[in-house]
């Protein structure tokens, strides 16, 4: 006798699919296809499907309720769909078992290679040339020699031999084929290709090679064979490495913690790993060829500027009180300077024209892409000058610290490869006076902040500002800002009492990178100064006194190294300018 078919139990509207449930009458399952997956059909004495549906119907009393039909069997077109969708499912399933199976394998497999591999052990020939120490940017043809053409072993020291080097690095890039292995090294100064072959690669260690693994690296130096690329044009061929520092792999590598596609808040926390980019790493050693050619610009300029170390904390304003980082000073308040041209300033009579390079601090909590809290700031004060001196001397300072960065052929190729649209500026740069720049704007549509047309007297905003650079796509000298929207110790033009003889200088796709102006050098007029924007002068007596004591017209102006840098090597925000970017809610790492 036939053993009676089990009753399955599903209900769409109260059933759930999942492991409370047992397809019982008081545990039905959600979905036929869940019950088939449970409890699979059969030809003979498999289970009976058994469903119910909710429908509307009078209760008892007056009002109407909802009531339940009775469990019947599923309908035929329900089975039969349910059917073909466990058929799929049991497909899939042997798939994901089948490869699991697969990988399975395929990880004992790689586990014993590796267990094999343990037993390789590599020693350095001794009978080898002895191998020099070299940077990987080393190209001294005196001191390293190539060998080209084929050879029957992986390292040949015969006669016509390539140069047996010892280099040091990390592994910048990895590349593992059947019986080779290629690498490329990276230690700062330059970048090397080598490449692994016989025993080398059977070893545990590069077996297990992961990016950023520091490695001691010894072998023979050749020509990259033709139509193969390397950096420089030339492969290390290794007869033996050590590991220095092991990096770690899988989901805490590198490419992992720092990926391309990774939102700009963890690009910033894992700044550290960033700056192992070839990018990042390029925009600082641009950055420090640009530190170098200010100084030198400064040095050979006629007349010269010298350069001096104000102090950062202090305890006077230069830009508003509104953008001061106060701090305690032994139970006195001070600030972190947001500008070093006072003191400056005051170097003037005794060493002439003078720069610094130093940091400035604004408490802007402003979000643009051009902002910092932090900043490079690179600061001259020229003696004896009018506002057309001052002019030229950016133009020429400017002009000639590219000219100077560029003529290294290593850092005009990381221009280039930052930023291929850039060119050289040509002199003398655009001339626009503020008010011709307001007329500009009304007759290009380009609103202020309140969305209306501009008028004189308002700050140009920095949207304003930069669409109107782009537009010009040249360099600009904006002149001659009204007196209200300026520092106090700006001189008025002297034709023109409602504005001043101050200059922003403007670059496309950055905008302002340059803020100057011919200072007041009347002591009055310092002092009414003092008093329209409401500064007790009392604790800028020692600023004030540069004009009680053979005051002299000068002049002078800031210059943000980020946002220089960012114009110069394209980048889109002067945070990646910035060795590590402090900026609004960012202080880490």
């Amino acid at each position: 006798m036939a053993t009676p078919s089990k009753n399955v139990c599903f209900d769409e509207e109260l059933g759930k699919d999942d492991s409370s449930r047992d397809g019982s009458q008081q545990k039905p399952y959600k979905t036929l296809l869940f019950a088939h997956i449970q409890h699979p059909p059969a030809l003979q004495d498999g289970p009976q499907y058994l469903t119910r549906k909710k429908e509307a119907g009078a209760d008892q009393g007056s009002g109407v309720s909802d009531i339940h039909h009775e469990w019947a069997p599923a309908t035929k077109s329900a089975l039969k769909k349910a059917g073909n969708l466990y058929e799929q499912h049991k497909k899939k399933q042997a798939k994901g078992d089948e490869l699991a199976i697969r990988e399975k394998q395929e990880s004992e497999k790689r586990q014993h290679a590796l267990e094999e591999a343990k037993k390789v052990q590599i020693q350095q020939d001794p009978q080898l040339p002895k191998a020099i120490k070299i940077r990987l940017n080393e190209e001294d043809p005196k001191l390293i020699q190539l060998r080209s053409g084929k050879s029957d072993k992986d390292v040949d020291y015969s006669e016509g031999r390539g140069t047996r080097v010892r280099v040091t690095g990390r592994v910048h890039r990895l590349r593992t084929q059947k019986d080779v292995i290629f690498f490329t090294l990276q230690d700062g100064y330059g970048l090397l290709q080598c490449v692994l072959t016989g025993d080398l690669t059977k070893t545990y260690d590069a077996m297990t090679m992961t990016l950023e693994t520091s490695l001691e690296v010894y072998g023979e130096m050749w020509e990259v064979p033709p139509k193969q690329h390397a950096p420089n044009d030339r492969e290390l061929h290794a007869d033996y490495f050590i590991v220095i520092g092991k990096a770690v792999g899988d989901k805490e590598a590198i490419t992992t913690r720092v990926s391309p596609d990774a939102d700009p808040q963890t690009l910033y926390d894992n700044r550290h790993l960033v700056l192992r980019g070839e990018n990042a790493s390029s925009v600082m050693k641009v950055r420090a060829a640009l530190l170098r050619a200010f100084r030198q610009t400064y040095e050979e300029i006629t007349p010269s500027c010298l350069e001096v170390t104000p102090p950062c904390m202090v305890q006077t304003q230069v830009e508003g009180g509104a953008t001061l980082f106060a701090f305690d000073y032994y139970g006195q308040k001070a600030y972190l300077t947001q500008s070093s041209q006072l003191y400056l300033e005051t170097c003037l009579p005794s060493l002439g024209n003078v720069f610094c390079v130093a940091p400035s601090f604004r408490a802007e909590k402003s979000q643009t892409r051009r902002h910092l809290s932090e900043y490079t700031h690179i600061e001259a004060e020229l003696d004896f000058i009018a506002f057309d001196d001052l002019l030229m001397h950016l133009e020429l300072v400017m002009c000639r610290v590219i000219e100077i960065a560029l003529a290294n052929p290593q850092i005009a190729q990381q221009v280039r490869d930052l930023n291929p649209k850039f060119r050289v500026p040509e002199r003398p740069f655009m001339r626009m006076k503020y008010a011709d720049a307001i007329v500009w704007l009304i007759e290009h549509d380009i609103m202020n902040t309140e969305g209306e047309p501009h008028k004189f007297g308002d700050d140009i905003a920095e949207a304003a500002e930069r669409k109107m650079t782009d537009i010009i796509n040249r360099p600009i000298f904006l002149t001659h800002f009204p007196t209200e929207i300026k520092a106090f110790y700006m001189k008025k033009d002297p034709q023109d009492p409602r504005v001043t003889e101050s200059v922003d200088c403007l670059m496309p796709g950055v905008g302002e990178i340059v803020g100057g102006s011919m200072r007041m050098d009347d002591y009055d007029e310092l002092m009414e100064a003092y008093k329209r924007v409401e500064i007790d002068p009392t604790p800028y007596y020692w600023y004030t006194d540069q004009r009680k004591y053979g005051t002299s017209p000068h002049g002078g102006y800031g210059l943000g190294l980020e946002r220089f840098l960012a114009w110069m090597c394209g980048r889109f925000t002067v945070k990646d300018c910035s060795l590590y970017p402090r900026f609004t809610d960012r202080c880490t790492p």
